[in-house]
């Protein structure tokens, strides 16, 4: 029996608790089997639910791996609220994001690579860059913009503004490369984000000065073009 909801935008307690579930479950089946291998049927019989719940929750597999997506953005985002709390430098503060963020998806190393060859295809909903997964990508943005908005840095204006998104990028690269990162612990990913947070927190402070104005300009200018 599917289970009703108290209104269009509050799930009973039950239905979140079954919601979370699911997605869990999902998530090992996909780790043990595969993401083609595993099925909505067989999901849903690990989960100890209908299908017609299953599909009740989740249209498809895709939706699962968007909610999945949003999951871990919310957890790397709880994992930053601390870290974030108290003001600091621009580049202490993306180190720790950024950490926390390799951190969050580390349980899930061992199949993220089947999620990437699927979203890697052009028109893939599982696409970072999809309208399906906005939701996952704008609060990952929203937390980036808790790193600016708390940096004692100086900024420049128009970069401030464009600067979240643009760390999410990176955040993005840094993902591609954990993906196929083989070390032991996935350490060559930390080395990568400990080397590349100076780096990015360099460009961001060249900016203020009026000899790079200009390029910066041409840079931001591109990224609204291309965006």
């Amino acid at each position: 029996m599917v289970e009703p909801a108290t209104s269009d935008t509050e799930p009973t307690a039950k239905g979140e608790q079954t919601r979370r579930l699911i997605v869990d479950t999902a998530v090992r089946l996909f780790g043990e089997q595969g993401y083609d291998k595993t099925t909505m049927r067989a999901i849903a019989t690990a989960a100890g639910v209908s299908v017609g719940n299953a599909y009740y929750y989740f249209p498809s597999k895709d939706h699962l791996v968007q909610a999945f997506y949003t999951t871990v953005q919310d957890a790397h985002a709880e994992a930053c609220e601390q870290l974030l709390a108290a003001p600091g430098t621009f580049v202490d503060r993306l180190r720790a994001a950024m950490l926390a963020g390799v951190e969050t998806m580390a349980p899930y190393h061992g199949f993220a690579g089947t999620f990437f060859k699927t979203a890697a295809e052009p028109g893939s909903p599982l696409s970072p860059f999809s309208t399906e997964s906005a939701p996952a990508r704008e609060r990952s943005v929203r937390m980036f913009r808790s790193v600016v908005d708390g940096a004692t840095t100086k900024i420049d204006p128009e970069l401030r503004a464009e600067l979240p998104e643009l760390l999410w990028l990176a955040q993005m690269g840094v993902t591609l490369y954990w993906v196929h990162d083989t070390s032991p612990g996935q350490e060559k990913t930390r080395l990568l984000v400990e080397r590349s947070a100076p780096l990015i927190d360099r460009l961001v402070a060249m900016s203020r000065f009026r000899m790079f104005k200009p390029v910066t300009r041409e840079i931001l200018g591109l990224y609204r073009l291309l965006r």
